[in-house]
């Protein structure tokens, strides 16, 4: 950071495993950072290591996290000058992001008017069309009733979604393949979007069939630079919800990376961008692109854009904030490939249900690329209040394949213990056959799930198996001996018993001669 940076402090609002990195990235350029923290929270690594903390609630992240005011009064009364908002939360509130302009504070994320652009679908679909981005075919205002929705899925033909102008994460959105399930879908939809978001409008679009997510990462500065960073496959989901990230795509070639890169910088410049920001497309497989929407904060998934191109992107929030150049760049092209699993308290064996509890035992994964972004540590309490997400963990490779095999590894070291997490999940999918060739588009996992769920223990766990059937055995045996004076079970005149985990050991053909 520039001695004569705008800001010294940075007050983070937000939690976890984001609101860690962000103390991180302060540290490193020579910023001193600011916590804010609910109840819930107290003890959580990201207040333990910013410079300074301040409570700011009870656990629910409407008397917390979402208090716009309390946290602009942390920032003054700690001095802080810089508000970084992280991703959810307040991070894409256009009314946030102009308080804190109009409290004197430097706003880590694009102005206010960026916001307030590309956070309805509606408009951002406007501004996309005006400026050469292709869009979904689809409207480009709120509808007003079912007859209006039915004579515009008509005119592009079912199937046809039913999607909330404000918000995301799936929430809102309505798959309607005839023209008796609009009215229906239609007001489910408004209910959805309506309690999601506090707005209920509703457009639609085509729906594509079988398409890749893919989004590009752009940088922009004040001073006019935008630039592009490449793209990310997000297809592997769950109910529009992501789950495995990876850069780059297989789908994407360096001709087709150029094209969508020029199209997300066509957006953000109309959008008057700055900072960190991502542009959404639907890819089909013929190769055309469709843009969706444009995510006006940092990523979950950014890690992996970092780790292929070398670039800190959350650094880079702060130095734009404070009015940095972006550096003169040519085309960049991805150096090698990464991956991030979604690490959650969720039992995937149980319908990806919560889980709740204290983390008794953690053993995070290390060596060559892999990196952890965690924001929990043994003891930390995992409730209900928030997100289920726990960590990220991120590899990178030369190669997907050798990324593949390097996730697996990391995945079998990672060891978390007091609740359920989706490690065994993302271990069988590392394990399957179609993801490892690339064969994904957004409804791949819907598809595999059932499989995924139903799949053979993975070969680290039946040797687990064998080697605790093998122990079981060998006590069964010295037990037997002891009871029949040493002579065993010959002597004994009885067969052997053997117990139900040697049987399993047997079966998996892991027993040796």
């Amino acid at each position: 950071m520039p001695s004569h940076s705008s800001f010294k402090k940075v007050i983070i609002a937000n939690r976890g495993e984001i609101a860690l990195r962000i103390v991180r990235a302060c540290r490193e350029l020579g910023l001193r950072s600011v916590a804010v923290y609910s109840d819930a929270d107290a003890t959580s690594p990201h207040v333990r290591e910013a410079d300074e903390a301040v409570r700011i609630g009870p656990p629910p992240s409407s008397h917390s996290y979402l208090l716009g005011d309390a946290i602009i009064a942390a920032a003054k009364a700690t001095g802080a000058e810089a508000v970084h908002p992280g991703y959810g939360f307040l991070s894409e509130r256009e009314w946030f992001a102009r308080a804190v302009r109009d409290a004197g504070l430097v706003w880590v994320g694009p102005p206010a008017e960026a916001i307030a652009a590309m956070g309805s679908k509606t408009s951002a679909r406007q501004l996309a069309i005006a400026h050469d981005v292709p869009v979904v075919p689809g409207t480009t205002e709120a509808l007003t009733d079912a007859a209006e929705a039915a004579e515009v899925a008509a005119r592009f033909g079912y199937p046809v979604l039913l999607k909330a102008a404000a918000g995301g994460g799936g929430k809102g959105m309505r798959v309607v393949r005839s023209a008796a399930e609009i009215a229906g879908a239609l007001d489910a939809a408004k209910r959805e979007a309506k309690n999601a978001f506090g707005d209920d409008a509703v457009y639609v679009e085509k729906y594509i069939e079988g398409p890749r997510h893919i989004e590009i990462q752009v940088l922009a500065d004040q001073h006019g630079t935008v630039l592009s960073l490449g793209e990310r496959e997000c297809s592997v989901q769950r109910r529009h919800q992501k789950m495995i990230e990876e850069a780059p795509s297989v789908a994407v070639s360096p001709e087709l990376r150029r094209r969508m890169g020029e199209a997300a910088v066509r957006a953000a410049r109309a959008a008057g961008y700055v900072n960190a920001g991502t542009c959404e497309f639907l890819l089909d497989a013929s190769g055309a692109f469709y843009f969706l929407e444009m995510n006006t904060r940092i990523q979950v998934e950014h890690p992996v854009t970092e780790l292929v191109t070398g670039l800190d992107l959350v650094q880079w929030q702060l130095r734009i904030a404070a009015g940095e150049r972006l550096p003169a760049l040519g085309p960049i092209e991805p150096n090698g490939w990464a991956i991030e699993c979604r690490i959650t308290s969720e039992d995937p064996a149980n319908g990806f249900l919560p889980s709740t509890g204290h983390i008794t035992h953690l053993q995070v994964p290390g060596g060559p690329g892999v990196r952890w972004d965690g924001g929990v540590e043994v003891g930390s309490e995992v409730g209900l209040f928030y997100d289920p997400m726990l960590a990220k963990l991120i590899v990178w490779a030369p190669t997907r394949g050798e990324a593949v095999a390097r996730m697996r590894r990391a995945l079998r070291e990672l060891t978390i213990e007091g609740i359920e997490t989706s490690r065994e999940f993302h271990l069988r999918v590392m394990d399957d056959d179609e993801f490892q060739r690339g064969a994904i588009e957004i409804q791949w996992l819907e598809r595999r799930l059932p499989s995924l769920l139903a799949a053979t223990p993975s070969a680290a766990d039946r040797e687990a198996v064998a080697i605790a059937a093998a122990l079981i055995a060998e006590h069964d045996r010295g037990a037997r001996v002891k009871a029949s004076g040493g002579a065993g079970d010959a002597a004994a005149g009885t067969a052997p018993s053997e117990s139900a985990w040697a049987r399993l050991a047997r079966a998996e053909g892991l027993r040796g001669a």
